[in-house]
């Protein structure tokens, strides 16, 4: 079996899990855990279901508990050796860090808990961020959350997965029309910030292939999108696929689109 649960989802706090119920990993530690545990026990698992834990970058909502898991729940935290070190410089972390680190080789994969994980640099205003290709013996996740703008590489990866967990930030007429200041309007807009829901589903464009089984949109704004307007977005993508397939005789299976909530745990996702 193969199980994916989004415990918090966006500015709030970031947290992921991936594994089986007996072992996994855990993805981002921007919710506490207790919060964590408390999830997991009420699907029946506890804090051993997860052996280690990877970070996609140094911003608050993704490492606001990562002190605390190194603390009460000490596993290795594996990341990029740029990463650790601003790690290793934050006030959340700098204390407790140390002996949890675990780094990720600079190329090719790196054995993270029972999984083979590849990562890979996304654009994004933090010291540096990056998605993940996680490889397990149920199939392939990619994992792209906080992007300016979808890579070449964030494709490619994309187009070899079972399963893809996307940002799908905002709704451009949202943001533009919002009350946020224009300077902060522009840091998420302009490449080095977040993805729209248009980006998102340009996206989902070019990296749908038939072995795609579930497309996970995530880390939503409160302000700027509704789940409606994320999921409308790419809908219309996988819509417009599907009627091609049938003009054409396709034998096309559609994946499944969810929309991760944004302060509450998801459902138990069974994936494989």
């Amino acid at each position: 079996m193969l199980y994916f649960k989004s415990f918090s989802s966006g500015s709030c706090g970031n947290c992921y899990y991936l594994g089986n119920g007996k072992e996994g990993i855990l993805i981002d530690a921007g919710v506490s855990p207790r919060r964590v545990k408390q999830a997991l026990q009420a699907d029946g698992m506890g804090m051993d279901a997860f052996s280690a834990m990877l970070i996609t970058h140094n911003h608050l909502d993704h490492i606001r508990a990562l002190g605390s898991f190194c603390k009460r729940f000490p596993k290795p935290v594996y990341t990029t050796a740029v990463l650790h070190a601003a790690l290793a410089r934050h006030t959340f972390t700098r204390d407790y860090i140390g002996s949890c680190k675990a780094l990720l080789a600079e190329e090719g994969e790196t054995k993270v808990g029972p999984y083979f994980v590849h990562w890979f640099e996304v654009p994004h205003d933090a010291t540096q961020t990056v998605g993940y290709r996680i490889r397990t013996p149920e199939g392939t996740l990619v994992l792209i959350t906080d992007v300016g703008k979808m890579t070449d590489e964030a494709i490619a990866c994309a187009r070899d997965a079972d399963y893809v967990v996307m940002e799908s930030n905002y709704d451009v007429e949202m943001l533009m029309g919002g009350p946020y200041p224009y300077d902060l309007k522009m840091r998420i807009c302009q490449g080095c910030g977040h993805l729209s829901n248009d980006e998102a589903a340009a996206a989902l464009e070019r990296y749908l292939h038939p072995g795609l089984k579930y497309v996970f949109l995530c880390h939503l704004s409160e302000q700027n999108n509704t789940p409606t307007l994320a999921r409308e977005a790419s809908k219309a993508v996988l819509d417009a696929f599907e009627a091609h397939c049938a003009c054409n005789d396709g034998d096309f299976t559609m994946p499944i689109l969810r929309v991760l909530p944004r302060q509450i745990p998801s459902p138990l996702f069974v994936l494989a």
